[in-house]
C-alpha cells in the first residue's frame, strides 16, 4: 500500500509539473510580450487618465509603441520566466526547510530582481495603476507561499513531522486577527512609524534564539533536545523515522475544524460581502470561543511527550496577526519563534507546522484578493515560478532531516537578523539597505 501511495504521489506531482510547464510555455510568450492586457489593467489605466492628478504621470510612464511587459503594459519590466523558476526553487526550499521567509524571499524576486516595485512607484502614490501592480505583486508572492505551504504540509505530514492541531490553532487566531484588528483600529492606530523599533525587536528575538543554543538555554527545552537527538540518530542510522513521528494521543479535531470554518467564513464575509459586518464579528468570536473547548492537546515525537492548551496558540496567532497588520508586514516568520520558544518544539517539527498555519491564511487572502477585488497576476510568470516552488518544496523536507537541529535554528537566526536589519533601516532611515529595498 505504501508503494502504491508513493507512486500515486509522484505521478500526481509530475502531472502538476507538466500542467504548469504547458501553462508557462503557452502564456509566457504571449501574455508577457503581447500588446493585449487584462481588462482590469485597462480599467486602471483609463481611470488614471481620467483623473487630472494622475494623467500626466501615467502618460509619462506608459508610452505607446514600447515593448509590452508585465501584464501587457508597454514599457513595463518583462520578468524572465527562467530566472523566476530558479528563484522560486530557492523560495520553496527555504520556506519548506525553516517554515518562514517564503513571502519575504518571494518579494525579493518580484520587487528587487524584477524591479516591479520601482516601476509601480513611478506612477505615483494613489494612482490606480500603482495600486493594481502592487496588489498583483502581493498576490503573486502569496501564490508562491501558498503552494509551498500545501506541498510542505503534505510532505511533513507523511513524514510524521507535522503537529497539525498546533498549526490549526495558530491559524484560528491568525486568520481572524488578520481582518478584525485592522477593521477595529483603522484610522485609530498606526504603528508603521515604529517599524524601526520592530526591527530592533527582531534582533532581540534573534539574540534570544542564540541564547537557546547555549547549554543553559537548551536546558529549558529538555524534551525538544531529546527528541531532536533521537531523530538525528535515526536519520544517521538510516532507520524509518515516520514510525516514531508525531502521534496525537489526546485532543479532538471536531472543535478545531468548526473553529477554522467559522474564522475563515468571517474573513471571506468581510472581504467579499462587506455589508452586515456584525455577521463577520459573530463568526470570528464563535471561532475563537470554540478554541477554548478544544482543551488540551498531547502528542509524542520520538519518545518525548509534548502538550499544550489549544487556546494558547490561538491567542498567539491573534497577537502575531495584530503586529503584522499594525506594521503592514508579513508576520509568517514570527510563528517560528513562537513554536520553538513558547511551544517548545524541536526545529524538525517547526517547518511543517508553520507551513500549515501560513497555508490557511494564504488561501483566504488569495481568494479575497482575486475574487473579491479582481486582482490580476501574470499567469505565464506564476506558472514558471510554481514549478520552481514545487521543486524546492519537494527538496526541502527531504534535505532538512539531514541538517542538525542547531543548524536549522542558526539558518533561521541568520535570516532573522537580515529581516531585523531591513526593518530597522527602513524605519529609521526611510529605506532598506538590504533587498527588497
Amino acid at each position: 500500500m505504501v508503494v502504491k501511495l508513493s507512486r500515486f504521489f509522484w505521478v500526481t506531482g509530475i502531472f502538476i509539473l507538466l500542467t504548469f510547464a504547458t501553462l508557462a510555455l503557452a502564456q509566457s510568450g504571449s501574455e508577457l510580450t503581447s500588446p493585449g492586457m487584462p481588462g482590469k489593467m485597462k480599467q486602471a489605466i483609463e481611470k488614471s487618465l481620467a483623473d487630472n492628478n494622475f494623467a500626466d504621470k501615467t502618460k509619462a510612464v506608459i508610452k505607446a509603441g514600447d515593448e509590452p511587459g508585465y501584464l501587457g503594459v508597454p514599457g513595463a519590466p518583462s520578468p524572465n520566466v527562467i530566472v523566476g523558476l530558479l528563484w522560486a526553487i530557492w523560495v520553496g526550499w527555504i520556506f519548506s526547510t525553516v517554515g518562514a521567509f517564503g513571502g519575504i524571499m518571494a518579494g525579493v524576486g518580484h520587487i528587487t530582481i524584477f524591479g516591479m516595485a520601482d516601476y509601480a512607484k513611478s506612477f505615483g502614490k494613489g494612482n490606480p495603476v500603482n495600486k493594481l501592480l502592487t496588489d498583483s505583486i502581493r498576490v503573486s508572492n502569496q501564490w508562491l507561499v501558498g503552494l509551498s505551504g500545501v506541498i510542505s504540509s503534505f510532505n511533513y505530514y507523511r513524514m510524521g513531522r507535522l503537529v497539525a492541531p498546533l498549526g490549526i490553532c495558530l491559524a484560528i487566531g491568525g486568520v481572524g486577527g488578520s481582518w478584525l484588528v485592522p477593521e477595529l483600529t483603522a484610522g485609530k492606530i498606526s504603528l508603521k512609524a515604529y517599524l524601526g523599533y520592530f526591527g530592533i525587536i527582531v534582533f532581540i528575538i534573534g539574540f534570544f534564539l542564540i541564547y537557546e543554543l547555549t547549554p543553559r538555554g537548551a536546558a529549558r527545552k529538555k524534551e525538544a533536545k531529546a527528541a531532536a537527538q533521537a531523530f538525528e540518530k535515526a536519520v544517521t542510522e538510516k532507520t524509518e523515522t515516520a514510525d516514531q513521528g508525531v502521534r496525537i494521543i489526546e485532543g479532538s479535531y471536531k472543535f478545531m475544524w468548526l473553529a477554522v470554518a467559522a474564522v475563515v467564513a468571517s474573513a471571506l464575509w468581510i472581504n467579499l460581502i462587506g455589508g452586515a459586518k456584525w455577521v463577520a464579528y459573530i463568526l470570528v468570536i464563535i471561532g475563537w470561543v470554540l478554541a477554548f473547548f478544544i482543551g488540551n492537546i498531547r502528542f509524542t515525537f520520538f519518545g518525548q511527550e509534548f502538550s499544550f492548551k489549544a487556546w494558547i496558540p490561538m491567542v498567539g496567532g491573534i497577537f502575531i496577526a495584530a503586529i503584522a497588520s499594525f506594521l503592514g508586514i508579513g508576520g509568517g516568520f514570527l510563528y517560528v519563534p513562537f513554536l520553538t520558544s513558547i511551544a517548545g518544539l524541536p526545529m524538525f517539527l517547526v517547518a511543517g507546522t508553520s507551513a500549515l498555519c501560513v497555508l490557511v491564511g494564504m488561501v483566504v487572502s488569495i481568494f479575497s484578493y482575486m475574487v473579491g477585488k479582481g486582482v490580476v497576476i501574470s499567469w505565464g510568470l506564476i506558472g514558471a515560478e510554481l514549478i520552481g516552488i514545487f521543486i524546492g518544496s519537494m527538496i526541502g523536507p527531504r534535505t532538512s532531516k539531514y541538517i542538525p537541529d542547531k543548524v536549522l535554528k542558526i539558518i533561521f537566526i541568520v535570516l532573522a537578523f537580515y529581516v531585523g536589519l531591513r526593518y530597522t533601516t527602513k524605519g529609521f532611515l526611510g529605506y532598506s539597505i538590504v533587498p527588497p529595498f
